[in-house]
């Protein structure tokens, strides 16, 4: 040992350098001799002539420890308490919890993902936080604007004098409100590639919100009327408000097309026909109910199963939109550097 070690004799501390002992250690214990050989072997003495130094004694227990100290003996392993078997009920159990939480898991993936990195045309990118609110809100949007429009249009389904449908129709104007609040927000942070597509939608939905309230101020109220139910009686109205759900028509289309959805690819269709039927005045009462009745399921499922879809597909190539918004020196820097790899492999 490199260092002086120490021993406690009755109180006081006896050291020596590593190797050597001094006269107050133990003497040095004999080789064993061996085997066959008892000439080393002490006669056995008789216990009760057998006296000992009172002050060897004392010792023994110290001599002991130094020698295990010097010379330890191999390692065993630490003692522990026995462990309880798990009971067989609970093992079911656990599997049950095991599997519930994968599937929370495996539900929340497209919601919880912000580490792995994606290849974008322009450069790698990932979901971040901000990513993951932005795209929330627009589902909100959605389902803001899908609930409001079930809850009103079920008014036309509903006989008059029935206590829920009088309480619907009163409030029209209030459950378009909310939806048309809904759309425009959905419209702000929807992720579209061509920046002059995305314009165009949120100046329809803007020019159907003025249309909608020029309406209602200089036309409906007037008459005492709500704007649901004057538009429903003047089809020639749809002019004005129409443009709102023109925008909508042209976010049903971009899910359709982007995510492959049939219910949004239907929805591009029932739409346009039903408001063109009811403007043009050449579609009975029976075939405009059948439609508005295929809108509200359709919706429905639409709004619902955005939120079975990753966060990342609503948020498309993030590395695009980056792009789009450098100023121009950059995009050109980052082009010549992206086309750089590709010369040289063409050379």
């Amino acid at each position: 040992m490199a260092t002086a070690q120490g021993v406690v004799f009755g109180g006081a501390t006896k050291s020596w350098p590593s190797g050597e002992f001094t006269a107050h250690t133990l003497p040095r214990p004999r080789a064993p001799a061996p085997a066959g050989d008892h000439r080393h072997r002490s006669p056995r003495k008789n216990p009760e002539k057998t006296k000992l130094n009172p002050a060897t004694s004392s010792t023994m227990p110290m001599a002991t420890a130094v020698l295990l100290r010097l010379a330890p003996l191999p390692p065993h392993p630490s003692p522990r308490a026995p462990s309880s078997p798990r009971p067989a009920l609970l093992l079911p159990l656990g599997r049950q919890r095991s599997r519930a939480a994968g599937a929370i898991r495996a539900a929340g993936d497209g919601l919880a993902d912000q580490t792995t990195v994606y290849t974008g045309v322009y450069g790698p990118w990932s979901v971040d936080d901000a990513d993951v609110r932005e795209m929330l809100l627009y589902r909100a949007g959605l389902v803001t604007a899908a609930a409001s429009f079930l809850v009103a249009s079920s008014g036309a389904f509903l006989p008059a004098g029935n206590p829920a449908g009088d309480a619907v129709r009163q409030g029209a104007d209030l459950l378009y409100a909310a939806g048309a609040a809904g759309l425009g927000l959905s419209l702000v942070l929807i992720h579209i590639y061509v920046t002059p597509i995305k314009r165009f939608l949120q100046a329809l939905w803007a020019l159907g919100v003025l249309g909608s309230v020029g309406t209602y101020a200089l036309a409906a109220q007037p008459l005492d009327e709500g704007l649901v139910r004057y538009v429903l009686e003047h089809p020639g109205a749809m002019w004005f408000v129409g443009p709102t759900f023109a925008a909508l028509t042209g976010l049903v289309f971009k899910e359709g097309l982007c995510y492959g959805k049939l219910e949004a690819g239907i929805l591009t269709f029932v739409i346009p026909i039903l408001l063109l039927g009811h403007l043009s005045g050449l579609m009975d009462d029976g075939a405009k109910l059948g439609l508005l009745g295929v809108w509200m399921a359709l919706f429905t499922v639409f709004a619902a199963r955005k939120f079975q879809q990753p966060i990342k597909d609503d948020i498309s190539d993030k590395s695009v939109f980056m792009f789009n918004a450098l100023p121009e020196e950059e995009k050109k820097a980052l082009l010549q550097k992206l086309e750089a790899p590709t010369e040289q492999k063409l050379e």
